[in-house]
């Protein structure tokens, strides 16, 4: 698996965003839809990655940085042809590194409730995210679920 620092103009990355988009207002209450679009994963603090295996996209995420000491992890996808081959935790591998080159102390992320969001919570729980409070702009609320990863 090949990550790279993705400009975000590569028809099949727009596609896999715009599947992610769709997904999460399929499966969120509409006001509680965070996800980033093209133009908010461009912004300068966002940092976006995609994961390519060859010339076949593998899959997507992104560092949102708050402060100088913190992050959010953003538009984590994988494409749906290669679900359960570690793809996820190949990305968020590579975001911890940067983490750490960056100097961050703390991830944090926002994500939902209910079974389409299982999968990436027990990714996280695994790699030893915690359950926390609502961060930056989040508010809480029955749907959303906050996590953060206190780095070393």
């Amino acid at each position: 698996m090949n990550i790279i620092l993705d400009n975000l103009t590569d028809p099949r990355v727009l596609a896999l965003l715009q599947y992610h988009l769709d997904g999460m207002h399929q499966n969120s209450p509409p006001e509680q839809v965070h996800a980033l679009d093209v133009s908010d994963l461009q912004l300068p603090e966002v940092s976006f990655w995609t994961a390519w295996q060859d010339d076949e996209l593998l899959g997507c995420g992104a560092v949102k940085e708050l402060t100088n000491t913190t992050a959010e992890i953003k538009s984590m996808r994988t494409h749906a042809n290669h679900l359960r081959k570690g793809v996820a935790a190949g990305i968020l591998d590579h975001i911890l590194m940067i983490a750490a080159q960056r100097g961050y102390s703390q991830l944090f992320l926002e994500t939902g409730s209910g079974l389409a969001f299982e999968p990436a919570l027990s990714l996280y729980k695994k790699y030893g995210f915690q359950q926390g409070d609502a961060f930056a702009n989040y508010e809480a609320s029955d749907f959303s679920q906050f996590l953060f990863l206190k780095l070393e």
